[in-house]
C-alpha cells in the first residue's frame, strides 16, 4: 500500500527525448539539460513560462529544459507566426550570454485539443510495495493471451483474472469452463450506466464486459489481477485504486512475426496461421499503440519467445516489489 505523505520537492518523469544541441529555440544551448525518455528530473525552478530549470536525480548541474507549455506548442502539428521572446534571466549564473529566441504562437487547433500530449509526469519516490494489477497491452497477434494463460497456469497462487460478463444465453460448456458469467441485458445496461464496468461492448446482439468489482475480488483474494485490457482503459486503471504494472508486448518485425506465428501453429498453440495482411496489420497497430500510449508502459517486451517473456515479466514484478519506486504523484498525495 502506498502511504500518503507531505510533498517537499517536485520531480518529473520525462516521456520524450531532448537534446539542447538540436534545439533552435533554447535561449542558450550551453545551459540546456539533455535527457531521455524515462529519466527522472528534479524541477528547481518553474517561474519562466517557456523554460524550466532542472537537474537529474542522480546528480549533476542544473540546466534548462522546455516547459510543458512550450513543448506542447512545438508538438501541436501547426506552426503559426513566430515572435521574438526575450531570454530573461534564464542563463544567469551559467557563464553564457543571453540571446533572443523564436517561439511558435499557436492558436486554437482541433488536433491539438483532441490529443493528449503527456511530456512530463509528476512522480514521487516511495518504498517497495506490491502492484495490484498486471495490465497486458499489445496488438492482435503478439501473444497477450498466451502470456496471460502461462502466468495463470504457472503461478495460480500469485495471479488471478476476471471472468467477463455477457447477456448472451450461455451454453453448458461456457458455464462449466467459466469462460463467461451470465447476466441479463437489462442488468448489464443498468450497471454500465452506473459505471460498474471497466470495459463493455456489444457483439452479435449480446453485451460483453468486465466488471470493476471483479478486479477487486481477485486483489482481495491476495492475487495480482491480470488484465488483457483495451489501452483506452489505462486512464482508468493507472490510479492508486488499481496500482497497475503495465506491460506492452511489442510486435517484432514482419519476418520474425511470420516465424513466430508458424511456430505457434506447429506447436498447436494457435489454431491457424495469420495471413500476411493480418501480420502487417499487427506491426502497424503495434507502432500506433507505442506512439499513443507509450507513456503509460512500465515495461516493453518484444515477445519473440514466450518462456523468456514470462521470466522477464516475473522478474520485473519481483524487482518493483523489493525496491523503491517512482510512481505517479497522484498515487501518493
Amino acid at each position: 500500500m502506498v502511504k500518503k505523505r507531505k510533498r517537499m520537492k517536485v520531480f518529473f518523469k520525462c516521456h520524450y527525448d531532448y537534446d539542447p544541441a538540436n534545439d533552435s529555440l533554447i535561449p542558450c544551448q550551453e545551459a540546456g539539460l539533455r535527457f531521455e525518455t524515462g529519466d527522472i528530473l528534479q524541477i528547481v525552478n518553474q517561474d519562466d513560462v517557456n523554460w524550466w530549470q532542472a537537474r537529474h536525480v542522480e546528480g549533476g548541474s542544473t540546466g534548462l529544459i522546455p516547459s510543458q507549455t512550450l513543448e506542447e506548442k512545438r508538438k501541436a502539428f501547426v506552426k503559426r507566426d513566430a515572435e521574438l521572446l526575450p531570454a530573461g534571466n534564464l542563463c544567469a549564473g551559467v557563464g553564457v550570454k543571453k540571446k533572443k529566441t523564436m517561439m511558435y504562437v499557436t492558436t486554437k487547433n482541433a488536433e491539438f485539443d483532441r490529443h493528449e500530449i503527456l511530456l512530463y509526469e509528476e512522480v514521487a519516490k516511495v518504498p517497495p510495495f506490491n502492484r495490484k494489477t498486471l495490465i497486458l497491452i499489445g496488438a492482435h497477434g503478439v501473444g497477450r493471451r498466451r502470456l496471460k494463460n502461462k502466468l495463470l497456469l504457472r503461478d495460480p497462487l500469485l495471479f488471478g483474472t476476471t471472468i467477463p460478463y455477457t447477456s448472451k444465453k450461455l451454453k453448458k460448456g461456457d458455464q462449466e469452463s467459466r469462460m463467461y458469467a451470465s447476466s441479463s441485458r437489462s442488468r448489464m445496461e443498468a450497471d454500465i450506466k452506473n459505471g460498474r464496468y471497466l470495459e463493455h461492448g456489444e457483439y452479435d446482439g449480446s453485451l460483453y464486459g468486465i466488471k470493476t468489482e471483479s478486479i477487486h475480488e481477485v486483489v482481495e483474494a491476495g492475487r495480482i489481477c491480470i488484465l488483457d485490457a483495451n489501452p483506452q482503459s489505462l486512464k482508468v486503471l493507472r490510479t492508486s485504486e488499481f496500482l497497475p504494472y503495465v506491460v506492452f508486448l511489442q510486435s517484432p518485425d514482419f519476418e520474425a512475426l511470420v516465424a513466430i506465428n508458424n511456430s505457434a501453429v506447429d506447436a498447436g498453440v494457435a489454431t491457424k496461421a495469420l495471413t500476411d495482411e493480418e501480420l502487417h496489420r499487427t506491426c502497424d497497430e503495434s507502432a500506433k499503440l507505442q506512439a499513443a500510449y507509450g507513456h503509460y508502459f512500465d515495461l516493453s517486451i518484444t515477445n519473440g519467445n514466450l518462456d523468456e517473456t514470462y521470466r522477464t515479466v516475473k522478474a520485473a514484478l519481483e524487482t518493483v516489489s523489493k525496491n523503491p519506486q517512482w510512481v505517479p504523484v497522484t498515487w501518493v498525495f
